[in-house]
């Protein structure tokens, strides 16, 4: 399936549906800050399990207590696109204390 850049507006638009979420550049940003180190270990695995289903992958920083997690979509230039959202709405989902449970 083909993917495409989304607009600044399209991207603005859909930020306000991610409250922690932002455009740093020219990739969605999202810093995660948990517990203890232990827990943000453990998220970045579920991270990694949710980008293996979507074959999307962010990069991803494992801090003491942080987790960062800054995606965009290589196949179209390094755009911000549906995919990322996608990968950024999930990834809600699953954070403690963030998304549903």
């Amino acid at each position: 399936m083909a993917v495409a850049p989304l607009s600044q507006q399209e991207i603005e638009d859909r930020l306000t549906e991610l409250p922690g979420w932002s455009l740093d550049g020219d990739r969605l940003a999202r810093v995660y800050r948990l517990d203890s180190h232990f827990a943000a270990t453990a998220l970045v695995v579920h991270i990694a399990r949710i980008q293996d289903e979507l074959d999307h992958h962010s990069d991803l920083t494992l801090g003491y207590h942080t987790v960062t997690l800054t995606v965009n979509t290589h196949s179209v230039g390094g755009a911000v696109t549906p995919l990322d959202f996608e990968l950024a709405r999930r990834v809600e989902d699953i954070a403690p204390g963030h998304g549903a449970h």
